[in-house]
């Protein structure tokens, strides 16, 4: 039973990272940038939620719910003001101010929040027993598991049939045609970072429930496995944003289990090496020759 333990253990937190990776792989598909200060988000969502049901007593839905928009509007925000002005910038010059936002996100947490730890309160406790006293499932594993299976359907109905979805499918092709077609594409790439950020405040919410520990720098390793994620599941696609996440987090898990606790990092990342190194694009990715 301890290996159908991992397996769901591993499925749950594979969840989380699907809906962490869905925002770096649409903010990538689209302005083809890499926004690192994602993960700083994912941890501002983490401490609305948590004061909104520690110092208002809010429900833990509503405590969510301000998160997300609290985390849509930081994610507007942050486009606009540090991203917009550099759209026809180099590469390099972006993701420096990713990581510039994502420090000013990171002390501006700990000079309103404070450097110590906190614990956070699940959004829901207990667990279901399948096998009494042998195989059972936390309710926050099943939310998770849940929470990421409802946001892959609505991400993939949202893009398929919405007229802004469809929008940002013709700027992830070519920004400049989808221009003449008579698509806003600020307004498009302000939607995308909208919808990630909100999907950042998801996941700090239920990140914070299984693994209880919540400080400035929350974010920051959960950012990280994600954007392996979605490097691994092929940065870019949606599908593969869920296939990387649950495999990196069955993977963890069990070489956490079977392996050494110490050592899980650097198997994940070897076995990331060994996909790229076999699909460069990654599992689900797509490889497109540049045309000089």
């Amino acid at each position: 039973m301890s290996f159908l333990n991992n397996v769901i253990t591993g499925v749950s937190l594979g969840s989380i990272y699907a809906i962490i990776a869905l925002g770096y792989t649409m903010v990538y598909g689209i302005a083809k940038m890499l926004n690192f200060a994602h993960g700083d988000v994912i941890m501002v969502g983490a401490y609305v939620c948590f004061f909104a049901m520690g110092s208002f007593n809010l429900p833990p839905v509503a405590g969510v719910l301000l998160a997300v928009a609290v985390c849509t509007v930081l994610g507007i925000t942050i486009e606009r003001l540090a991203y917009k002005p550099l759209r026809s910038a180099p590469s390099l010059a972006v993701l420096i101010t990713a990581i510039g936002v994502s420090y000013l996100l990171q002390n501006s947490a700990q000079l309103l929040w404070g450097a110590d730890t906190k614990t956070f309160r699940p959004l829901v406790e207990g667990s279901l027993v399948l096998v009494p006293g042998q195989l059972s499932i936390s309710y926050v594993a099943v939310l998770s598991i849940v929470c990421c299976v409802v946001v892959m359907i609505a991400l993939t109905l949202f893009t398929g049939q919405t007229k802004m979805g469809k929008a940002m499918r013709a700027c992830s092709e070519d920004k400049a045609a989808a221009q003449l077609m008579g698509i806003d594409v600020n307004a498009t790439i302000s939607m995308t970072f909208a919808i990630g950020s909100a999907l950042a405040a998801v996941a700090g919410a239920l990140m914070c429930s299984a693994y209880p520990v919540l400080s400035p720098t929350t974010g920051s390793m959960p950012g990280i496995r994600a954007f392996t994620a979605a490097v691994f599941g092929g940065i870019g696609s949606i599908p593969g944003a869920l296939l990387g996440g649950i495999l990196l987090g069955v993977i963890e898990t069990f070489a956490k289990a079977y392996i050494s606790t110490d050592l899980s990092d650097a198997v994940v990342f070897a076995v990331l090496i060994i996909v790229l190194l076999v699909r460069p694009a990654g599992l689900m990715g797509k490889y497109v020759p540049e045309k000089v």
